[in-house]
This record gives structure tokens, C-alpha cells and sequence, in this order.
């Protein structure tokens, strides 16, 4: 895992910052997006690169530009030579319920939830191929379920997801191309989530009566570029057995 070179999208904070220390702590090299977190992802440059110095570089751009997509997958391979994963992280989530939906809001969502995947993808599956190395989406258990007042967001995870299989297809065999679909692991930063009893109606759908930790996310997300060579197409619920009881 030493000489592995990851590309990571909105790898700053949460669930990105979380995926990117556990591949740092297995010896990877990390190639981090973000988009407008400089400082944090400056912060979390240095804390990795003082445990590893020159493990972990930084690219900036707007995932909704499409053109700039093609810029993470070269500055990816003129800073370390080579790229053997793609995980695609970033991802914007906010309502849009009948009677409110934009253009706007539409071009948002499926900007950074499905239209930037797919795109950056394509863009980095020849060097992808070069190594058969693989590629990781960030899906949603509201994929397959979708979530009540967020009619934009349901349907781009829900691309995500076909995405997923579809590209599994297109790029066999050199490169594996798999998701993990998160539930209740952090809670939204705004919203209806903030109610405390909302939150506890939503735990008590999980079979383990609980929720996650961004680590469980992290070691799904290792164990896919890792150790699952002979996987492929495959989306992995990290949900506590949500999806079971929806």
C-alpha cells in the first residue's frame, strides 16, 4: 500500500477527512481536492505530511465546472507519477421538495452528486488502467430509498449508484469500480436533523440502535482498494441495517 497514490474528492472534512487519514495510516499518498475549505485542508495537509513528509499534495476546483475536472488527474500524476485510485467523495446535499425545485438547485446537486463523478471518472481511467487500479463512489442509502423533501438529492445518489455498476462494465477488467452507501453516520450540518427526537426516530430504524462512526466509512472505503481484488460493481451499505428496516 506504500506506493499507492489516491486522488480524493472534498477530502477536508468529515467523512473525506476521515477516509483520507485511514489510507494515510496504511502508507498511501494522497493526491486531496477541496473546493472552498483552503484552511482546513491546508491543516489537514500538515498533520498528515508531519507524519509522512511529501505524502500528501492539495488540488483546488469547483466540480460543477466540468473543465477543470481534467486538471485533478494531471496535477495527480505530475506530483507523484502515477494514480492508482479515484474516490469520489465530494458531495452537496440539501432539500428541494415539490413545489421548490430550481434549475439552480438541480444543477447543484447533480453537479456534485452524479455529473462530476462520472466526469472526473472518465478522466482518469487511463492512468487508472495503467495501474488496474480502481475507483470508489460515496453513494447513499437513500439511493435505493429515497428521502422525503429531497427529490434532486435522492435521484443524483440513485445515478451514483447506476453509475457505479455501469462504469464496472465499461472499464473491466483493468479497473474495479465499486460504492459504499452510508446511513446514519454524521448528521447533516443543518436542517430538520437537529431535532434530538427526530434523530432518535431515525436510530431506532437501525438494527443496531445506534449510528456509525466516519471510521466505519474509511475502512469499507480501505478494504475496497485494498483487499477486494476480485470485486467489482459492488455498492456496500454502511448503515447499521437501516436499509433493512426502512
Amino acid at each position: 500500500m506504500q506506493s499507492k497514490i489516491i486522488l480524493i474528492t472534498g477530502g477536508t472534512k468529515r467523512l473525506g477527512a476521515a477516509i483520507c487519514r485511514k489510507l494515510h495510516t496504511v502508507g498511501m499518498n494522497l493526491m486531496v481536492h477541496y473546493r472552498s475549505s483552503e484552511k482546513e485542508a491546508r491543516m489537514l495537509q500538515t498533520e498528515l505530511n508531519q507524519v509522512r513528509p511529501g505524502s500528501v499534495a492539495l488540488v483546488q476546483a469547483d466540480l460543477l465546472d466540468t473543465t477543470q475536472l481534467p486538471n485533478l488527474v494531471t496535477e495527480t500524476i505530475k506530483h507523484f507519477g502515477k494514480m492508482d485510485s479515484l474516490v469520489n467523495n465530494a458531495s452537496s446535499f440539501s432539500p428541494t421538495p415539490m413545489g421548490e425545485i430550481t434549475e439552480k438547485s438541480w444543477d447543484e446537486l447533480i453537479g456534485s452528486n452524479f455529473k462530476a463523478p462520472l466526469f472526473l471518472s472518465q478522466a482518469a481511467a487511463p492512468y487508472l488502467k495503467k495501474q488496474c487500479g480502481c475507483i470508489v463512489n460515496i453513494v447513499d442509502i437513500h439511493a435505493a430509498w429515497p428521502l422525503k423533501k429531497y427529490v434532486i438529492y435522492s435521484t443524483a445518489k440513485g445515478g451514483l449508484a447506476t453509475l457505479t455498476k455501469s462504469l464496472a462494465i465499461e472499464l473491466a477488467p483493468e479497473i474495479r469500480v465499486n460504492g459504499v452507501s452510508p446511513g446514519t453516520i454524521l448528521w447533516p450540518e443543518n436542517g430538520e436533523w437537529s431535532d434530538e427526537l427526530a434523530r432518535q426516530r431515525i436510530i431506532g430504524k437501525t438494527l443496531l440502535k445506534r449510528t456509525g462512526e466516519p471510521d466505519d466509512i474509511a475502512k469499507t472505503v480501505l478494504f475496497l482498494i485494498s483487499d477486494a481484488p476480485y470485486i467489482t460493481g459492488q455498492i456496500i451499505a454502511v448503515d447499521g441495517g437501516r436499509s433493512m428496516n426502512l
